[in-house]
This record gives C-alpha cells, structure tokens and sequence, in this order.
C-alpha cells in the first residue's frame, strides 16, 4: 500500500544526495514507521535542505533564529478523516552532518533517525515530558530497528 506516492519530498541541498537516493531512503523510513504504525496511512511532505533554510523555518514558526537537525510541522488533526496528509518535516543537512560525525555515526543512520522522529511527531508522540520521551524513544529503536539502525540512545563503551 505504501508507495512512493505517499512521500511529496524536495531536496534543496545536494549533501543529501549522501544518501544515495533520498526519496528510497526516505520511503523505507516511512514503511518501516508504518508498520510499526498502522495509523500512518497519510502522505507526509519532506524537504531535504540546508541550515539556512531550516533556521528561516524555525524562526518564522517557533520564534527561535537558529538551524536545528529537524522540524516537523503537523497537520491540524492527522487522524482525522478529512485531512488528506501527516503533515511536512524540514531537515538540515549540516546539523544533520555535523551531528552524525560528532557521534561517529553514519549520515544514513542519523538521517534515518531524525526522520523517523519527524513523523511520530506527525502522528502526535512528543517527548517534552519524561513519560512521553520514554514511549516516543522506545517507539524510535523498534522502528530504526526494522532498518537495520542501532539504537540511537546506547552510550558507547570504551
């Protein structure tokens, strides 16, 4: 059921394209949430972009002038019947660069983490209350899981 169609993405910056083909990437991102989800049965908007265009968006939305690694903007009601999509999500590739190789991780694996993020924004989780993060980060690792990503939230041991 899910196909390509479900996925309206632009990509702005062409670090992204590090992910070899981003609107694969970003579509095996979105089938591995909706099988973890049934409920994200609706087209999500994606734009791959630079930290210049994410900081514009973060200031005119939430006040703060500054890039950040990922925005996710929700439709008004993404269960609702009449909403025909999840909503949009913005990424920066810099944040999003600069992130992965300060943590040692691969760009594809960070990439596909914070986009998997994005959408179970789209879908209602948030983590600004401990409760809330624990569901939203267990949700994450089972749904990284099912693409081969390690859990994003082990501490390396030396």
């Amino acid at each position: 059921m899910n196909d390509l169609s479900m996925i309206d993405m632009r990509v702005e910056c062409e670090g992204w394209r590090d992910l070899g083909d981003p609107e694969a990437f970003a579509k095996r991102c979105y089938d591995a949430v909706a099988a973890e989800l049934p409920v994200c049965d609706k087209p999500v908007c994606i734009l791959l972009t630079d930290d210049d265009r994410v900081r514009k968006l973060n200031n005119n939305f939430l006040g703060k002038d500054r890039p950040t690694n990922v925005l996710s903007f929700p439709a008004n009601d993404p269960a609702g019947p009449d909403q025909d999509y999840l909503g949009d999500i913005a990424m920066a590739y810099e944040t999003c660069a600069q992130e992965a190789d300060l943590t040692g991780t691969p760009i594809a694996s960070h990439s596909a983490h914070l986009l998997v993020h994005g959408m179970l924004h789209l879908l209602g989780y948030d983590h600004e209350r401990d409760a809330d993060a624990d569901i939203m980060e267990a949700m994450e690792i089972r749904i990284l899981s099912r693409l081969g990503v390690r859990d994003p939230y082990l501490e390396e041991t030396n």
